[in-house]
């Protein structure tokens, strides 16, 4: 049994939202008296719907993370590389099985 202070959880699928994402609808004027607990569940990853009369009409969703700026001349302080030319040269076999090793390679792999 539900308690009064927690909102409703639809038990039907809702339109729109993502399969096998955490949503809930609640009505409006549920949405009015829990709205920072609701805020704070839709910044936790949750969607909320909010229904008028049992019926979606909005959507509370978490705000989507802001893409990383990049930054030109950022290495600047390490000064001029040294030998461009040597990027483009084979690695030492030592070298390259270090690199077949690493985390990073099997990390890479994964995406």
């Amino acid at each position: 049994m539900e308690s009064p202070s927690s909102p409703r959880v639809a038990s039907h699928a809702i339109p729109g939202t993502i399969p096998g994402g955490s949503s809930r609808m609640v009505n409006v004027h549920q949405a009015k008296t829990q709205l920072s607990r609701l805020i704070d569940a839709a910044h936790a990853g949750e969607t909320i719907v909010l229904a008028k009369a049992g019926k979606p009409w909005a959507r509370l969703v978490p705000l989507e993370l802001p893409a990383p700026q990049r930054i030109p001349g950022r290495l600047r302080q390490h000064g001029p590389l040294g030998d461009p030319n040597a990027l483009l040269e084979p690695l030492d076999p030592d070298e390259l099985a270090a690199w077949d090793c690493s985390p990073l390679v099997s990390e890479a792999s994964q995406l």
